[in-house]
């Protein structure tokens, strides 16, 4: 058992220090060598526990993808009890939002994941189903404010939710280029969804 749990540390050090090393310098610069380089040991190591890269990418993106997870789940408990649609949604958005430092090494990272899957189509098939979840989870919760009355029951709930991801992408890249800071962009997101809900 103990052995186990070590395997998954050391796992958990390489893929951090690729994590790392893609929120800074990009997965361009996320060699196996630089990887063992940030991660602190050899490269015999990193290729034992991860034999292509690729393999480390998927892994360190999952680890990822628990990361921004943790971080909704944080936001959606702070939103308040009940936590009706309208938190959940308003939390989830917001904790997207590259407002911290947590979640500005988060949007930095998704973005250098972005910019290797535009040039590699066999990774893209299997990093994008994340966003499309994310998208249908936002979905369910808006039809349960249609059901309760928060929201135009005319709305396609799938189209308003695809929307408002596409709405904090493009808040969150404004951000990290510096054309408005995390404060506009929240005050944005505020906006539209006073307008979607009622």
């Amino acid at each position: 058992m103990t052995a186990k749990v070590d395997h998954e540390e050391r796992r958990r050090q390489i893929a951090e220090a690729l994590l790392r090393i893609a929120d800074t310098e990009g997965l361009q610069s996320a060699s196996m060598r630089a990887v063992a380089t940030e991660a602190g040991v050899s490269l015999r190591l990193v290729q034992y526990y991860f034999t292509t890269k690729e393999g480390l990418l998927l892994d360190a993106f999952a680890r990822l993808g628990t990361q921004l997870q943790a971080r909704m789940e944080r936001f959606i408990a702070e939103a308040g009890s009940p936590p009706t649609p309208r938190r959940v949604v308003t939390a989830i958005l917001t904790s997207i939002l590259p407002t911290d430092p947590e979640s500005r090494r988060i949007t930095r990272t998704y973005t250098a994941y972005y910019t290797l899957v535009l040039s590699d189509p066999e990774v893209m098939g299997k990093v994008v189903q994340q966003p499309e979840l994310l998208e249908g989870f936002l979905a369910e919760q808006l039809r349960a404010a249609q059901a309760a009355g928060e929201i135009d029951a005319g709305r396609d709930a799938g189209m308003a939710a695809a929307g408002l991801l596409a709405m904090v992408n493009g808040l969150g890249s404004s951000v990290l280029g510096g054309q408005r800071n995390g404060e506009a962009a929240l005050a944005i997101l505020t906006h539209h969804l006073g307008e979607l809900f009622r």
